[in-house]
């Protein structure tokens, strides 16, 4: 029998994602990732200085360890109460199939069903947030029907979706900066949330995205926001890169499956291109994958060799990150499968 904890988890990540399509992001005030971040905020205050304190402390590398090793522990701290918290939401959660059977001294089977059912809805609930296709998907369909307007509404709107300046950035470019965009964040608001709540649970999506959201807002190099993240940031950004890592390439994978591949020596290559370990791998197989060509200015050029994205490609990508979502689910389920057939040959040796 398949254990119950893997069966709510599976028919959570359908609920998750049916909720996704269906309502979208909660409100604020609601939302885990908006929580995550007030804490990095009131956090990041106290970790990175102000450009004049690093200028008056740069006379040695005490102020830099200093601002690192305070990164540090504002990070683990917020990681270490976000796990605890999913971990302990899980349990309970889990716990519901026994806990009706005993309370309302049902027979088993039906205790246990119903369990089941209202468990995996309220994990689906709780994992929800941390997935955000949805948004993604409207916020990207929103850059391209601003572009249709004008080429100042396409800036406005992608400034919505981007942290780069857009104010000089021509019709390609802003369509160029949404496709990036979607491919990025396909893996960081999807595919690596579902890559993590399959291998920990919920307590596993939830530390991805606490650590994803911490990279957007401390990992940069130099000054932001009246701040200098160059040190405090770092820890940050190392453990986004870590815990990306894999998935960032599996959503290559899942890319260059559906939209009809392309040779894995192009798809380093391209990905190579990018300052980042990660975030090139689904760019570069996005890039490929249309035969466009993506780049940001004065940082990388993706498929020079492609033609300038036009308005069918940006609804083509969406497409191709739609049926990536699907075999992503899909690879999940087997996952979840596996780890079960190995549960029970490993529980049946006992």
């Amino acid at each position: 029998m398949v254990p119950t904890s893997l069966t709510i988890m599976a028919l959570a990540l359908v609920v998750a994602l049916m909720v996704d399509g269906w309502m979208g992001e909660p409100a604020a005030r609601w939302h885990p990732v908006v929580w995550m971040g007030n804490y990095l905020a009131w956090a990041g205050r106290r970790v990175a200085p102000s450009p004049t304190l690093a200028s008056a402390s740069s006379s040695g590398s005490t102020a830099d360890l200093k601002h690192f090793w305070l990164g540090v522990l504002a990070w683990c701290a917020g990681a270490a109460s976000v796990y605890v918290v999913a971990m302990m939401l899980q349990d309970g959660i889990v716990a519901l199939p026994r806990y009706l059977t005993d309370a309302l001294n049902a027979p088993a089977l039906t205790g246990t069903v119903a369990g089941t059912a209202l468990a995996a809805l309220l994990l689906g609930l709780a994992l929800k947030p941390l997935l955000a296709w949805a948004m993604l998907k409207s916020e990207v369909q929103a850059v391209e029907a601003a572009l249709g307007e004008s080429l100042q509404a396409g800036r406005e709107r992608l400034a919505w979706l981007v942290s780069r300046d857009v104010t000089a950035l021509t019709e390609a470019q802003v369509r160029e900066s949404a496709i990036e965009s979607l491919a990025e964040n396909l893996n960081d608001s999807v595919v690596a949330p579902i890559f993590w709540f399959v291998l920990l649970g919920l307590p596993g999506a939830a530390l991805y995205r606490f650590a994803n959201t911490a990279d957007a807002m401390w990992g940069y190099r130099g000054v932001r926001n009246g701040q200098v993240w160059e040190w405090g940031g770092k820890w940050a950004a190392w453990a986004d890169d870590c815990l990306s890592w894999l998935p960032a390439r599996i959503t290559a994978a899942l890319l260059a499956m559906v939209s009809g591949g392309f040779s894995v020596r192009a798809l380093r290559q391209e990905a190579g291109r990018t300052p980042s370990p990660n975030s090139g791998w689904p760019m570069a197989a996005m890039a490929l994958g249309l035969a466009v060509c993506l780049h940001k200015p004065g940082v990388y050029v993706l498929n020079v060799p492609g033609r300038s994205p036009q308005a069918a490609d940006t609804q083509r990508a969406i497409v191709y990150a739609s049926k990536a979502v699907v075999a992503l689910v899909l690879c999940a389920l087997i996952a979840m499968l596996l780890i079960a057939i190995v549960w029970i040959t490993v529980k049946g040796l006992s």
